[in-house]
């Protein structure tokens, strides 16, 4: 028999299962190092945050929802067929085996792992951790149907206890006062703006756009079928994962903060985690914190090769089964996970920098459609005007090495010249503004 609706606990348990897939490593250390250079400005600071970070991931899931779309690539192809394809491979290799699951393993091996093994010979280490972890995380993705129980029901609420312990502490204990700490250069006048960006490095909204196959293919194995009912609950649930998120977010910016005035401003916020845990939970600290890490990025990761696994399975029509391609990502993200953080973070940004224009567009395009008839001109117009915008980020975000090579600074230098926003890494919104005025000058004369 149908329904029409979830129960409040299936909603809960979808919302908690869609935070563990969201909440990962980075989201702890990229709001940490937030509040360690936002100091007193941490209110302006976590509202620009919160936005890439919360609202776009949440308009993400929402926007699968509204337009009654199946998948990502469904969603796409409002733009174009060929883009679809094109789009959807490049967010859930970006999403998955390139970037975000690599991260994941490294990310809990050198914040939280490795310092328990002091001495050890390093690169063996994170080979040894590495294995075990994407055995783990394999073992779990290869049955996607049990996700709610494996992520919502078992590791997330294991890795929130620990997070819990670790908030609460420094939260009493903690005698400094955020409104003494001076903020960084960039957070002195622009905590908005330089937080907005900061946010990119979550993966959030691309997630939210990889993980609605997984939120959908929940809710109607819990027998909502209808495409209205399936788009409320997608929502529903979606605003409870995002409250969630926020709520945390704003305490691990505060504990970020005041671990400036513990300890000045740290290389990053791994490096913050990891005094501070020592700091306020004496020995037991650097256990605690290597637990959190690592049941964060192991949730995340079992999320992100189910998402990929489906994803990949239905773009080419079962061809290749969901197990052997659930082998293939974890096999390849484990490879890249040896080759170590820093080069994955060198070149995962430039390839943010390109993606969150055109997933942060597509979205809003998707919510607001229904007032431009979700017509093929507008989303063309304003995806082709975004996309060559986007590609002048990437090039400015390059390392060093690669701009000298092709001799890119040409390109870098005529974008600041002529992209508004471009030093603040908005140089897109302005040629999406006038990709969207054409694309409905367009629909109006061919209407």
């Amino acid at each position: 028999m149908n329904k029409t609706k979830l129960s409040f606990s299936q909603r809960l348990l979808l919302a908690t299962t869609l935070f563990g897939m969201f909440f990962g490593a980075g989201n702890l250390i990229f709001p940490v190092f937030l509040g360690q250079l936002a100091g007193r400005n941490i209110i302006m600071a976590t509202i620009g945050f919160c936005i890439t970070a919360v609202g776009i991931p949440l308009l993400g899931v929402a926007a699968i929802g509204n337009t009654h779309s199946s998948n990502l690539q469904e969603l796409s192809e409002k733009v174009s067929k060929p883009y679809s394809i094109f789009f959807t491979c490049l967010l859930y290799l970006t999403i998955g085996p390139f970037f975000a699951i690599p991260r994941c393993a490294t990310v809990s091996f050198t914040t939280g792992v490795a310092p328990l093994f002091a001495g050890a010979n390093e690169k063996i280490a994170l080979f040894i951790f590495s294995l075990i972890f994407f055995a783990l995380v394999l073992f779990f993705s290869l049955k996607p149907q049990k996700i709610t129980v494996w992520i919502g029901k078992i590791i997330n609420p294991l890795f929130l206890l620990f997070l819990f312990i670790l908030i609460t502490v420094v939260l009493t204990k903690s005698t400094v006062s955020i409104n003494t700490l001076n903020p960084e250069a960039a957070y002195e006048s622009g905590a908005f703006f330089s937080s907005f960006i900061e946010g990119y490095g979550t993966m959030d909204a691309i997630a939210g756009l990889a993980f609605g196959i997984v939120v959908i293919d929940i809710i109607r194995s819990w027998g909502i079928s209808n495409d209205s009912d399936t788009a409320k609950e997608v929502i529903k649930s979606g605003i409870i994962t995002a409250t969630m998120m926020a709520v945390i977010y704003i305490l691990i910016i505060i504990v970020g903060a005041k671990s400036k005035g513990d300890f000045g401003l740290l290389e990053n916020g791994g490096v913050a985690l990891r005094e501070i845990s020592k700091l306020y939970l004496g020995p037991i600290g650097s256990i605690v914190l290597a637990l959190t890490i690592t049941f964060a990025c192991l949730k995340t990761s079992i999320g992100l090769v189910t998402s990929c696994g489906e994803a990949f399975e239905r773009m080419f029509k079962s061809k290749i089964s969901y197990k052997a391609w659930a082998i293939g990502i974890t096999i390849f993200a484990f490879l890249v996970s040896n080759v170590g953080l820093s080069r994955i973070i060198e070149y995962s940004i430039p390839a943010l920098m390109f993606i969150y224009p055109l997933t942060i567009t597509l979205i809003i395009l998707a919510l607001v459609g229904n007032l431009f008839d979700h017509s093929k001109y507008v989303y063309q117009t304003v995806t082709v005007f975004t996309f060559i915008a986007a590609l002048f980020d990437l090039f400015k975000t390059l390392p060093n090495s690669m701009i000298d090579k092709f001799n890119l600074n040409i390109f870098i230098n005529f974008a600041d010249k002529f992209l508004p926003f471009y030093g603040m890494n908005l140089g897109w919104v302005v040629p999406a503004i006038i990709g969207l005025a054409i694309g409905l000058l367009i629909k109006k004369q061919r209407s």
